[in-house]
């Protein structure tokens, strides 16, 4: 089923957001690695805030520029609350489910109107090793610690529907040496000979990727969806992203984005 959104963008100058920066955290490592024909609305962001890292990500629908605006707009809110989650005694559930609230607002100001708009809004606490998050209609985003691969499936509506829905926040425990990954469903769709990639290949490639840095486990998926293209009749991957031969690129409609947290594990956790 499709969900009506709006056409054109509230009026004004057209703006695109700015690059995440590296976080200063001492017990995780972070990735984040985009790819496709940029022709989609994907959007993604991190900021440190304490002792807490803030990660943010959206599939925005509609034209690419208007995306990008409201991405802009959305990333002037997310960063806005840096300062209220950097208080050591914050109610982490009740910021992360206002936080979200009012990105949410911001995506249907900026869009003028209705604009469909999954999203994952997470706050990982390095003190006490907690994830807090809100997965609203995307993709779910997937854990690996010694239990396995577990996805965190959707608790919500997508954002950019309703101006006051509202969604509760879910915890989870990062052990050390865990890993959270978060990918676009452009990523997922991505197709070859008529096949999809799918979640259970982000999974099983998350499963057999050794965790030892965010950017390497954002470059593993990426290079496995590469191999899946590869592997299938009528498809070669060129410089500039994957390319099928005669027909269209299965990345051309949606971008492709992975963005990744590692938590590093103890000496003796090690040993």
């Amino acid at each position: 089923m499709k969900i009506p959104f709006a056409k054109t963008a509230a009026k004004g100058t057209m703006r695109t957001p700015e690059r995440p920066q590296a976080p200063q955290l001492s017990s995780i490592t972070v990735g984040a690695l985009y790819r496709g024909a940029r022709q989609g609305g994907d959007y993604y962001d991190y900021i440190s805030a304490g002792p807490r890292l803030l990660m943010l990500m959206l599939d925005i629908a509609g034209r690419r520029a208007e995306a990008l605006n409201i991405a802009a707009a959305v990333q002037e809110t997310f960063r806005a609350a840096a300062d209220l989650f950097a208080i050591d005694d914050v109610n982490e559930s009740v910021a992360v489910s206002q936080l979200l609230l009012e990105i949410n607002r911001a995506i249907i100001t900026a869009a003028g109107g209705v604009r469909c708009a999954p999203g994952i809004l997470a706050s990982y606490n390095e003190v006490a090793g907690t994830l807090w998050y809100i997965n609203a209609g995307h993709i779910p985003p997937l854990l690996k610690d010694g239990a396995g691969v577990n996805p965190l499936p959707a608790s919500g509506l997508p954002l950019g529907l309703f101006s006051h829905a509202t969604h509760d926040a879910n915890i989870c425990v990062m052990s050390e040496g865990s890993a959270l990954l978060l990918v676009s469903r452009g990523l997922v769709e991505a197709k070859a000979g008529g096949e999809e990639y799918g979640l259970d290949r982000v999974s099983q490639t998350l499963a057999a990727t050794p965790l030892t840095d965010g950017q390497q486990l954002c470059v593993a998926v990426h290079e496995s969806v590469r191999n899946f293209i590869e592997s299938r009749p009528k498809h070669r991957f060129v410089p500039g992203g994957p390319r099928t031969v005669g027909e269209e690129d299965p990345f051309s409609a949606n971008d492709a984005t992975a963005l990744a947290i590692v938590r590093s594990a103890t000496a003796a956790a090690k040993a």
